[in-house]
């Protein structure tokens, strides 16, 4: 490996890298290069990135995260979205022979098809990323969806949206994200990163919330589809009653009303409250009784 170079991360190797090759920052992307190589360390570390991991990276940006991961993974998988960065990475990634850098846009890809590709099938798959601000939520959904066994994902994103994904029950942040991310995986914030670590500095601190694999599914409801459609429903309007977003959701004719009723009645949940007060398991138990009363979406 080239060790003559300061690592990629570090402001002067930054700068350096821009002027070379005439990059300005796309704000259409998102783009805030991180230039703080304790920090990335940190995330490294976070995310427990051993040679027994392979790394999904989304949006390497000039290879500051991709050249720490290297250093620890056995093999890192980076989605550049940005084809003018392809040239760079290729040049500042080099030194690195278990990287391999996919141009494509991470919404869009196979990853079942890049993962067989590109990996060996014999280590636990992480997925670690510094993500653009204007699409952290499509991301994180789509990662959650897809038909992947992430052993743990480590992500940077704006702090507010990092709070609404570890949020607990009867607290403002907590909402179908929170619900949608937590049924899946166990969040929690690991540390906060200041805005003034990045170039060009963007307008608010970010954070790195790690989500882990559940030890065992927590969550079984007999219609999973259901389930997601009715929480997102109950939190459609987050000042109504979880009774009124029920209505707006499946009626309000007498037979459908009375068999909403018999189903809160049935779990022991006051029509009145608001869903932000509900747990995982509320909300599963109450999805289960209304499909049991037959409730199907108007």
């Amino acid at each position: 490996m080239n060790n003559q170079l300061p690592e990629i991360a570090s402001p002067t190797r930054t700068r350096a890298i821009m002027e070379s090759y005439g990059l300005t920052f796309k704000k259409s992307l998102g783009q805030n290069f991180l230039t703080d190589i304790n920090i990335l360390n940190k995330i490294v570390a976070a995310a427990d990135v051993t040679p027994e991991d392979d790394v999904i990276e989304i949006g390497p940006g000039i290879g500051a995260l991709t050249e720490q991961l290297a250093k620890n993974a056995h093999q890192v998988m980076a989605l550049e979205i940005d084809d003018r960065l392809i040239p760079v990475l290729a040049d500042t990634l080099a030194p690195y022979d278990n990287v391999t850098v996919v141009h494509q846009d991470v919404l869009k890809a196979d990853l079942v098809e890049l993962i067989a590709k590109n990996f060996d099938g014999k280590h636990k798959i992480k997925l670690v990323a510094n993500l653009p601000y204007y699409i952290t939520t499509p991301i994180i959904l789509h990662l959650l969806e897809a038909p992947v066994d992430f052993d743990r994902i480590v992500v940077m994103m704006q702090k507010e949206v990092a709070d609404r994904l570890a949020a607990v029950p009867g607290t403002k942040d907590y909402g179908s994200l929170s619900v949608a991310v937590q049924y899946e995986m166990d969040a929690k914030v690991a540390f906060i990163v200041p805005k003034t670590v990045f170039i060009p500095q963007p307008k608010v601190d970010s954070a790195i919330i790690v989500l882990e694999k559940k030890a065992v599914q927590t969550y079984e409801p007999v219609d999973e589809k259901f389930f997601k459609q009715m929480v997102k429903g109950i939190f459609l309007h987050r000042r109504k009653s979880l009774w009124n977003n029920l209505q707006g959701m499946y009626g309000k004719t007498p037979e459908i009303k009375e068999k909403m009723q018999t189903a809160l009645a049935k779990v022991e949940i006051e029509p009145g409250i608001r869903a932000e007060k509900l747990t995982i398991a509320q909300m599963v138990e109450l999805a289960d009784a209304l499909v049991n009363e037959k409730i199907i979406k108007k």
